[in-house]
């Protein structure tokens, strides 16, 4: 293929094509098929299975229950050692697993499931996060074991005795003389609803056994993480657990961490052949979800409107166990702060187990909760105090260079820039019509992504001129090995269609913490820049060592460099140095918070930034809001794909339109409800707003290479409050629980005209 005719990227012929080898399309010689059969209690002991009438059936091979792991560490967990491989003495959620079938085919195994018979003893449950704190609440779990610097840097602070995961609290300045001496002050509490990720592609996994150690084919962002916590489940060197992760159908941290890559690695161990097990979409709601959460604000302003002090206090609802749900308590605090100058604040979060889905990673951890609540407010106080919202927030805006809170690096975007350029794009968009009654909000998001420059990448320059990137970034479909090859190119000077991006594999690949936290791009940028310079390097020793030449005078061309005048080809310098015609140069990057002189390990690293206006219209006779127009606006310092960036930009925005509008996991007496793509509503492109505008800011202020920053869940931020705000102004009615449906809508309209 001519460069000429070089698709956006990289996957997108094989994909369209229908070519691209996910983890359901592999087959590994041997394979055997394992469905599980989940609890139907929400908390239970387990008194009997009875296995014998389900091991009968034809084509039945095993089956694997919490009774067969003697001899390996059947407890694990990334956060905290709080989950078992599968369900041992009970069961602490609607959905968790408590045996597995393994057959010949994957109808064998789904028919014997109604043959397992399980005794349970039901014991008290709670499924919402207010009733767990309650003194009389179901204990889930005795003890649970803290892992220090695990996954996160730190670790979880759970409290004894209760079912409390982790406790956070942060302040500075002195919160209370503030709203003692205040003219006003606000005080509201908001509810954001658990919901599901819906990536394309389930949960699936395959794993195998043999002389040499694991292999486990994975859907999970983080191969690396993966690979330790098998490691160390099973016994085994870290370098006898091989992770390979093909291209993976999708994932927003529903993929994150670790998912189901233990049950799948613990049920191959003892049947002892290698075992395929991939969930349906209605399973794969019952593995993880985002994590609810009540936030209440109290916030202290003068009368023309200027913060003066904040007061937040999150309670989250973390499931049945705590995944990385320590991290995303902190982040929904640390993210309702907002980008306002606030001289005194007080951050309180709470997270706690509960008899429902484990919470988990999900695009943008913690920030949708926080600003949801934060930029809602915001339109409270304006409203109150007779002050045009927007206007509001240019006041109290934090320039570029000032804190977010004093211990975080500056704030490193111009947000005023970002709001006013919202408002131009949403003008632009009114004049354009049609012209009927529409209704405008805007709110803004800031987020300290957790950046962990933690990376590692390998260059290999082969002899004629083509490049492989080897890393262990994770394509879920934003794009990544489009990135990686692009950025290779530019450091190489070579074209871009002479690079490509090799499939992860732990084998081969080095260390990465992860793909996530909108920090793939950036930290593989800079690995690759590492790199690149030690194969310049590299080739200017061997050119001064084989040709006599200058390594001064030097420059990289495509195919190979320039020297005095003077064109060589790579085979032109390998040739004489290997002494044949083969060979190749390896450059390695490597990436610490020891790196550029210790400046990567600022915290954050960049703050990733969105600014969002909406239009909405209102039917009040059914409460249902349509938005008719909406314009995002990120800072992303520059753009390395640009058709890629922006399509990770408005799909943000759509995911946090289904959060706003339809989104939520629902339980009732212990059982999750609508938990089924039928009865679980997602956005289609119906729903997508009529005009559409995304607006990227690059002004070369990021840390990267160019000056690019990480991008990509920023967008979710601001277009709930948005939305909301757009009702309050309209419409007269403020609801501070989400989703916004019709129901909820119209009530709130009924209870407006009853007042």
């Amino acid at each position: 293929m001519t460069a000429a005719a070089r698709p956006d990227r990289v996957d997108f012929l094989d994909k369209v094509t229908g070519r691209a080898a996910f983890i359901s399309d592999l087959v590994v010689p041997g394979m055997a098929h394992g469905k599980v059969l989940r609890s139907t209690m929400p908390h239970a002991r387990i008194t009997g299975i009875d296995i014998a009438a389900a091991l009968a059936m034809p084509g039945v091979i095993g089956i694997v229950t919490g009774a067969d792991f003697d001899g390996i560490d059947a407890i694990w967990g990334v956060s905290l050692k709080d989950r078992p491989l599968i369900a041992l003495d009970r069961v602490r959620y609607v959905g968790e697993p408590v045996a597995v079938v393994v057959a010949e085919s994957e109808a064998a195994a789904e028919e014997a499931l109604d043959a397992v018979m399980v005794d349970y003893d039901p014991l008290p449950y709670v499924t919402e996060a207010a009733d767990a704190l309650a003194p009389d609440a179901p204990l889930l779990h005795a003890a649970v074991q803290p892992l220090k610097d695990f996954y996160f840097k730190g670790e979880a602070k759970p409290v004894a005795g209760t079912n409390i995961f982790q406790s956070y609290a942060y302040e500075t300045g002195d919160v209370a003389a503030a709203f003692a001496s205040a003219d006003r002050v606000f005080e509201d509490s908001f509810d954001f609803p658990m919901v599901y990720h819906y990536a394309m592609e389930p949960h699936c996994g395959i794993a195998s056994f043999g002389d040499d150690g694991l292999t486990v084919w994975s859907c999970g962002q983080a191969p690396t993480a993966v690979q330790k916590v098998l490691s160390r489940i099973f016994d085994l060197p870290i370098a006898k657990v091989r992770i390979i992760t093909p291209l993976i159908g999708g994932g927003f941290g529903g993929k994150a961490s670790v998912k189901i890559d233990p049950l799948v690695a613990a049920v191959a161990w003892k049947i002892g052949r290698p075992v395929r097990i991939c969930f349906s979409a209605s399973e794969s709601m019952l593995t993880a979800r985002r994590l609810s959460a009540t936030i209440n604000l109290k916030t202290a302003v003068s009368a023309d409107g200027m913060l003066q002090a904040k007061s937040v206090e999150v309670l989250m609802n973390g499931g049945a166990y705590a995944d990385t749900g320590p991290a995303v308590a902190i982040k929904a605090a640390i993210r309702a702060i907002g980008p306002y100058r606030i001289p005194n604040l007080r951050l309180r979060s709470t997270a706690v187990y509960t008899n429902t889905v484990p919470g988990a990673a999900f695009r943008s951890i913690g920030g949708p909760q926080g600003v949801w609540a934060t930029e809602s407010q915001m339109d409270i106080i304006a409203d109150a105090l007779g002050i045009d919202p927007v206007e509001l927030r240019y006041r109290n805006m934090l320039k570029r260079g000032e804190h977010v809170r004093p211990d975080l690096t500056p704030i490193d975007v111009d947000m005023a820039e970002a709001m006013g350029l919202a408002s131009q794009a949403m003008s632009r968009l009114d004049a354009q019509g049609p012209h009927g009654r529409i209704v405008h909000g805007t709110a803004l998001g800031v987020a300290d992504p957790a950046n962990s420059p933690v990376a590692g990448v390998l260059l290999r320059l082969k002899i004629d001129g083509s490049i492989a990137v080897i890393s262990s970034s994770i394509e879920v479909g934003q794009g990544i090995r489009e990135v990686l090859c692009r950025v290779a190119a530019e450091q190489l000077g070579q074209p871009v269609s002479a690079v490509s991006a090799l499939t992860p594999d732990t084998a081969i690949a080095p260390f990465d913490w992860g793909t996530g936290a909108s920090r793939s791009s950036l930290m593989m940028a800079l690995a690759i820049e590492d790199a690149a310079a030690d194969i310049k390097a590299q080739i200017d020793d061997i050119a001064a060592s084989t040709l006599g030449l200058d390594p001064a005078s030097i420059a990289l061309v495509s195919g190979g460099f320039t020297s005095a005048g003077r064109r060589y080809s790579f085979a032109d310098l390998l040739h004489p140095y290997f002494g044949i015609d083969s060979g190749e140069l390896i450059g390695i990057g490597r990436i610490s918070p020891r790196s550029r002189g210790g400046a990567l390990a600022k915290a954050p690293l960049f703050w990733e930034t969105a600014a969002g206006r909406c239009g909405i219209t209102l039917d009040e006779d059914t409460g249902e809001i349509a938005v008719k127009r909406y314009v995002s606006v990120a800072d992303i310092g520059r753009a390395i794909n640009r058709s890629g960036a922006e399509g990770q930009d408005e799909g943000a925005a759509i995911m946090g339109l289904g959060h706003a509008l339809f989104e939520e996991l629902i339980y009732a007496d212990g059982q999750p409800v609508n938990g089924t793509m039928i009865d679980y509503h997602v956005p289609t492109i119906d729903d997508v707003p009529e005009q559409f505008e995304t607006v990227l800011i690059e002004n070369g202020g990021g840390p990267g290479p160019g000056g690019m920053r990480g991008m990509g869940e920023g967008a979710i931020l601001p277009i709930a409050p948005a939305i909301a705000n757009a009702l309050a102004t309209g419409f007269g009615i403020r609801v501070k629980q989400l989703p916004l449906t019709p129901e909820r809508v119209w009530r709130a309209l009924k209870d407006r005209k009853d007042r």
